[in-house]
């Protein structure tokens, strides 16, 4: 088998905060003088029922260590360690999502926060290889004015290269507020030329991906792991384009499926769907985007083609520029053409 962490893909569901290395929670933590809850003393996979409880502990855990980022400098450190933790498991393209309005009382604002992000996405560029663009999330427990605040930000930073924004998002508790009241948002960020991408379909199902189907107009949705429970909203997505960004440990840990083994990945990818996989929030979740792959070749029986086909898929639904598209796929085409054992031994050989 070949090695996932030099199969070439995209990262499309990688949050800002959750991003986090726990060594770097700890060390912020400590520098500012924060009280950690005790989950968050090291990395791995939490595990809470799939309700409001489970929902308020994880939201709890997150505002801890999103309380531990400051200073600009924080943020840069948070960008620039993500991205060299994707191009360390072979991540070509990363689509970094982040809410500014979070960070804005320490840094002057949501202008100067999202700037902070932009410029660390245009450096660590630069440093690791892997381009960093970013997707501005508005939040579901935010008045959707806020939304359309947001969205006016983001269409002022569109772009189509690292260091720009290429989508808006809609974030947190699917069960919160009115997907509809964030319609007027996602128009704004539509005609500024960002792909849509909200959250839908992992903590509620099929009706609540319907909802923002017919509302929000997505490119991709955030999960939307649960249009394999309605074989009719499946082929719908299908037909439409709809990529999804599955995110097996999350849906674990969030308690939607037992284990990663019921995730249903290989009946979302036999009915034609695109799917990207995502790690979504690492320092809760556990583990990277590595672990995502491997998940579907030990738990699913995907074999090197078939994780080649999801490599591609992750790129293709990415909103990386055409030619990057190309010559991202081109090497995965390499990764596949290239034998195991020569693979494995290019991969140990010493740098020259």
């Amino acid at each position: 088998m070949r090695s996932l962490e030099t199969l070439p893909k995209a990262h499309l569901h990688l949050h800002f905060t959750g991003s986090m290395r726990t060594s770097t929670l700890l060390e912020l933590a400590d520098a500012h003088g924060v009280r950690l809850p005790a989950a968050l003393a090291g990395q791995h996979m939490l595990s809470l029922s799939p309700d409001a409880r489970g929902w308020f502990r994880f939201q709890r855990l997150y505002d801890a260590a999103r309380a531990c980022v400051r200073t600009a400098d924080d943020m840069r450190r948070i960008v620039l360690e993500a991205a060299a933790d994707d191009a360390a498991e072979g991540s070509r393209w990363l689509e970094l999502q982040v809410d500014p309005t979070s960070y804005a009382v320490h840094v002057g604002g949501i202008t100067p926060a999202l700037e902070i992000v932009l410029d660390a996405a245009r450096e660590a560029t630069a440093l690791t290889g892997t381009a960093v663009a970013v997707v501005v999330a508005a939040s579901r427990i935010r008045h959707p004015l806020d939304a359309r605040t947001l969205a006016r930000l983001a269409a002022r930073h569109a772009g189509d290269g690292p260091g720009t924004v290429v989508g808006f998002g809609l974030s947190n508790d699917e069960r919160r507020g009115s997907t509809a009241d964030f319609a007027g948002a996602f128009d704004i960020a539509r005609r500024a030329g960002l792909a849509s991408v909200p959250h839908s379909g992992e903590l509620l199902g099929p009706a609540h991906v319907r909802e923002a189907l017919a509302t929000l107009h997505p490119d991709r949705l955030g999960h939307g792991v649960r249009c394999a429970e309605d074989p009719d909203l499946l082929r719908r997505v299908v037909d439409a384009g709809v990529a999804l960004e599955v995110c097996p440990a999350s849906n674990v840990s969030l308690g939607v499926y037992g284990d990663l083994a019921a995730v249903p990945l290989r009946r979302l990818v036999e009915a034609g769907a695109t799917v990207a996989l995502g790690a979504d929030d690492p320092l809760l979740f556990g583990p990277r985007l590595v672990a995502q792959y491997r998940s579907a070749r030990e738990d699913h029986g995907f074999d090197d083609a078939a994780l080649g086909r999801l490599a591609k898929a992750s790129i293709s639904a990415s909103r990386a520029p055409a030619a990057v598209v190309r010559a991202l796929h081109a090497e995965v085409d390499d990764w596949l053409a290239l034998a195991p054992e020569v693979e494995r031994g290019v991969a140990a050989a010493p740098a020259t």
